[in-house]
């Protein structure tokens, strides 16, 4: 049995693995993500913090403290770290040539001076006064209501998004009910009517890139049914690009338009509809001043 040691804190400090081998051992032992220690403590299977870990060092005979712990921890290139959502569950062999046919298509348009738009539903709010994440500026905390109950809004918002890449430009229609291919299909044609004619006036073309979800799904006949109405409607050839699966946030919309309208209204309570189309009419990216 390893007799009880006491590790001053100038021996850690100094960073010498030969001054403590056992206790540089133990732990590297602890913190492996296979055999994180004995099996009959436990200690796989709760949070590996200098606590615990003092703990587990004590069961094997070194006695140590927390501090001396946490510095070498540091000294041995161990820190704090989170998860990183980095692997793909579903990876399609033929994934690069998906991308390159969706970049060669909209780059055809483009040249050809022809609409391209990126179109997707932003995340639904709850209309009242609810926390916002983020923060703003202010002299004093603003109170909100401490629970997210949708009997205490006096709606919901659903932000449904229109991005003109050609133009860098954004058009946000606010629907009040229900996120539906009806109201995807309504929102095109309305900002087609107030900016899409003015802007391409001998476009006969459309470009229509959207995820594979949601109300613009790819196997939504409501959706296809909807968009044919619209293209007969002002005698227009509609193309429509879906992205993978588990790839929209490669979609344009989302990180050159919902990700400035969520900037701009961090930590503000939506307290109604005028509130909302108030801060998205005034968000701006760099590019456009």
């Amino acid at each position: 049995m390893i007799q009880p040691a006491f590790v001053s804190r100038a021996a850690v400090a100094s960073g010498s693995k030969k001054k403590r081998p056992d206790l540089v051992k133990a732990l590297d032992q602890l913190l492996q993500d296979a055999t994180a220690g004995d099996p009959m403590t436990g200690l796989k299977w709760t949070h590996k913090s200098t606590r615990t870990l003092c703990a587990a060092l004590r069961r094997r005979g070194i006695a140590v403290s927390r501090k001396p712990v946490a510095r070498l921890l540091h000294q041995y290139d161990y820190s704090l770290r989170t998860n990183r959502k980095r692997l793909a569950g579903t990876h399609h062999p033929d994934r690069d040539r998906q991308f390159r046919y969706l970049t060669r298509i909209r780059r055809w348009y483009l040249t050809h001076g022809l609409p391209v738009i990126s179109v997707d539903a932003k995340k639904k709010e709850l209309v009242g006064n609810f926390k916002n994440p983020g923060r703003c500026w202010r002299k004093t905390h603003r109170d909100v209501l401490d629970h997210d109950f949708a009997k205490d809004a006096s709606g919901r918002g659903i932000p449904y998004g229109i991005y003109d890449v050609g133009r860098n430009a954004g058009y946000v229609v606010i629907g009040t009910s229900h996120e539906t291919a009806a109201f995807a299909v309504a929102a095109i044609r309305r900002w087609w009517r107030a900016v899409g004619q003015a802007a391409y006036p001998a476009a006969r073309r459309l470009l229509i890139e959207s995820d594979c979800g949601g109300a613009n799904g790819n196997r939504r006949l409501a959706w296809k049914a909807a968009l044919q109405g619209f293209a007969d409607e002002f005698q227009l050839i509609i193309t429509v690009t879906h992205y993978p699966p588990g790839t929209s946030k490669w979609n344009l919309i989302e990180h050159r338009m919902f990700s400035l309208i969520s900037e701009n209204w961090a930590g503000e309570p939506l307290v109604n509809y005028e509130t909302m189309l108030k801060y998205i009419r005034r968000t701006r990216s760099a590019t456009q001043g």
